[in-house]
């Protein structure tokens, strides 16, 4: 679909030499005092000026926001449904005859997020380096290989070695999707469209069950059962990192699918976010700022939280229901209402997200409900109450979408892109932790019940409900300094309205980091 421009759609900004003498000597005063060298710009200033000199009309940028909706979320959707439904195959094979049981199980889903942890860093610098959508699919491609090989392996070295691969391998994948949704999309659209790709994790759920739960029919006669879960996943992955390969975009600047003029569309219509696209230089001094920024250990601490518990239950969800006393395959059924009350929770955390313009207040929403089923599975332990006890389960899986909300706080309250993929890196190498953390929670001495680690988990998310209204507050704190200092100026400097817009469109895409950028402004 090519959107077709007419001149009620564009309309061209005069140059600012229109402007009078005076006025010229204005702006060349504010713009040595407030503009660093465009050189250590954003890429989008090959494409567009410092200054915005093409206006688009409502109605073409909604149809263009439309073109990227049909093409973009649906990619990346189907890249985290690849994704989640690989490194959650384990859980299903774990009751379809895997050879692995005991502590040698923990381990081996322990080996998935040791490589996460290991090349989380590497990956996201190797990747600011190249093109985003090409590196994401070429790591796709070789975890897919990686999985159809856990068909063949046989010992529990070969089963850590290949998880500890496929971990690094799928280390890139959200910090790549975070950052091509914050490229394309304002702050207000983006933890909605986060949202459409994360609530994959719910729908692997119910598509990895009924899968899971028809293979289980299989004798084994030939291969065993589990073997084919591998086999069939690694397939799809491979397929769908070619889909990425062919047409998942680098940046509104290498976006193959979108005219020139679409191009200059799409970075105009995420200018005044001052989130800016991409830099391919590492710079240290913005790497600085990431580690020194409190938010960012609030966020880490944020992400390890919510990630034990997704980690422990990722991995044995399944052998928690079977504890009720159900059969493998009742199991297997019994597990899907579980990933469609996440995907739900994931789809209004998201909306609720953007339309409210919160990033905290979704993620309270999301890990309330699992404090309640924990403490009910806790209570009711031993009751013989089943209804009751998978409902708690169910209530137990809204606390994923909290990382979608993590994932949107990202891409709406970090500019800078340095600082931007070692934020990232930071609450992807937690989550890595969180989750090795998640899977020795779980014991083999406390099966089949595993109390201690379901309370742990109902303190860890207690406690997070504290820090995410301390992180609130400090963005709502931040924004009034930074709009105290930018009144300041505006008197300082006689600026009028006007003069600040044009200032803002200025340090759109200077690379600049949301600390340096006075326009930059917080979501809470």
């Amino acid at each position: 679909m090519i959107l077709a421009m007419s001149s009620s759609d564009i309309e061209k900004r005069p140059s600012s030499r229109a402007h009078t003498d005076d006025g010229d000597e204005k702006h060349e005063a504010s713009t040595t005092e407030s503009i660093v060298d465009s050189r250590e710009g954003d890429e989008a200033l090959k494409l567009v000026g410092r200054e915005r000199q093409a206006h688009f009309s409502e109605e073409y940028n909604r149809r263009l926001r439309r073109k990227l909706d049909w093409w973009i979320p649906p990619l990346c959707a189907a890249v985290y449904f690849t994704q989640f439904l690989d490194k959650t195959s384990l859980n299903y094979a774990s009751i379809m005859g895997f050879p692995i049981t005991g502590q040698d199980y923990n381990l081996v889903s322990m080996a998935f997020y040791l490589g996460f942890l290991v090349w989380e860093f590497p990956t996201v610098y190797i990747s600011q380096k190249l093109r985003l959508g090409k590196y994401l699919g070429a790591n796709i491609v070789l975890w897919g290989t990686i999985l159809m090989l856990h068909s063949v392996a046989g010992s529990f070295s070969s089963f850590f070695a290949l998880r500890f691969f496929m971990g690094m391998c799928e280390s890139c994948v959200a910090p790549i999707l975070i950052l091509i949704i914050s490229m394309f999309y304002k702050k207000e659209e983006q933890a909605t469209r986060i949202s459409w790709f994360y609530v994959m994790n719910g729908l692997t759920q119910i598509f990895g069950g009924f899968v899971a739960y028809g293979v289980s029919f299989y004798d084994g006669h030939r291969i065993a059962p589990y073997k084919i879960i591998y086999l069939l996943l690694g397939g799809l992955a491979i397929l769908v990192g070619l889909c990425v390969l062919m047409w998942m975009p680098d940046s509104p600047v290498h976006a193959q699918l979108l005219t020139k003029e679409e191009r200059v569309a799409a970075l105009e219509r995420v200018r005044d976010d001052q989130g800016g696209t991409e830099n391919k230089r590492l710079k240290p001094e913005q790497v600085k700022e990431a580690v020194l920024d409190i938010r960012t250990w609030l966020i880490v601490l944020t992400t390890i939280i919510t990630s034990i518990p997704n980690g422990a239950l990722s991995n044995f969800s399944n052998l928690i229901i079977k504890s009720f006393g159900y059969t493998s395959r009742q199991t297997l059924i019994l597990s899907t209402p579980g990933g469609a009350v996440a995907a739900v929770m994931t789809l209004f955390c998201g909306w609720y997200s953007d339309r409210k313009g919160e990033r905290m207040v979704p993620i309270v929403i999301a890990i309330v409900p699992t404090i309640v089923g924990t403490a009910m599975l806790i209570g009711l332990n031993d009751s013989g109450k089943k209804g009751a006890l998978l409902f708690a389960t169910y209530l137990i899986g809204t606390f994923g979408s909290a990382l979608s909300t993590v994932y949107a706080y990202n891409a709406s309250n970090t500019s800078g892109h340095t600082k931007k993929v070692t934020v990232n890196a930071m609450t992807l190498a937690t989550f890595s932790v969180g989750n090795i953390i998640g899977t020795e929670i779980f014991l083999p001495k406390d099966a089949p019940d595993y109390i201690p680690g379901k309370i742990a988990i109902m303190t860890l998310l207690t406690s997070q409900l504290f820090i995410c209204f301390l992180l609130r507050w400090i963005n709502h704190r931040l924004n009034k300094k930074k709009q105290q200092r930018l009144e300041e100026e505006k008197q300082r400097h006689n600026w009028t309205d006007a003069d600040v817009q044009k200032e803002r469109e200025r340090h759109a895409f200077l690379d600049l980091t949301d600390k340096q950028n006075p326009y930059f402004v917080y979501t809470s």
